[in-house]
């Protein structure tokens, strides 16, 4: 009777499991080293998440250090007048750098819906005539963040928005320093075949709503059948 054998082939052996990288804590980084990498994290992110994590990570998102260290790298122009004007650093409170970081409000239009783009939003209006409107553009106006404008009717409509300058960034110290400049510019024209009156009055206002100073201008009507497009007062 015959016999035959197979030949045994060795029996696998499985690849040991890869063992979890250990997660990277930043917490775990010196403070001075933690700052630099916090630096490079958006302003908005930094005071909207970042200041949540813990105790640690909100001191240094509160601290001026950080954000002297944002604004010299991204901002450098504006380092030495915020310098200049920062009042001594509050226990406890987040830094007012924090918020000039996230809303930037210098070089900026701080003025919302300017165009109308989003009809009349965030104006308080007086209407007259047939009221106010928005409509495109009759003539490209170079730079506008919308080509759309606001359009009144037969007989006087008014429009305002009032600002907080502290909302937007700044703060009393800086504001009372005299270094910064608030401009003011609006443009204004008539069609052809329909003249029209126009006013612009800005007011500069305390926290109790006095009126601390004031331009008005009223340039000269534009009559009838004109051939005058568009005005720019700054």
């Amino acid at each position: 009777m015959g016999a035959s054998a197979s030949r045994g082939r060795p029996a696998r052996v499985p690849a040991p499991e890869p063992e979890p990288e250990e997660a990277l804590d930043l917490s775990q980084l010196p403070p001075e080293l933690l700052l630099v990498v916090l630096s490079h994290v958006p302003p908005r992110t930094l005071l909207g998440c970042c200041r949540r994590v813990c105790r640690g990570w909100r001191a240094l998102v509160d601290c001026q250090a950080l954000w002297l260290l944002i604004l010299a790298r991204d901002h450098g122009v504006l380092l030495p007048l915020a310098r200049s004007c920062l009042p001594p650093a509050r226990d406890g409170r987040p830094s007012l750098l924090g918020r000039f970081c996230e809303r930037r409000p210098i070089g900026r239009n701080l003025i919302r819906n300017p165009c109308g783009q989003e009809g009349l939003r965030k104006w308080m209006v007086q209407h007259g005539g047939d009221g106010w409107v928005v409509e495109g553009n009759r003539s490209t106006v170079p730079g506008a963040p919308s080509q759309t404008c606001f359009v009144s009717s037969f007989s006087w409509c008014r429009k305002k928005q009032v600002l907080d300058l502290e909302e937007e960034g700044l703060w009393p110290e800086l504001l009372d320093s005299g270094k910064i400049e608030i401009c003011v510019s609006d443009w204004w024209g008539a069609r052809h075949d329909s003249g029209c009156m126009y006013r612009l009055l800005v007011q500069l206002l305390d926290a109790n709503q006095t009126v601390l100073d004031k331009f008005s201008a009223m340039p000269v009507p534009i009559q009838q059948w004109n051939n005058n497009v568009c005005f720019q007062r700054i």
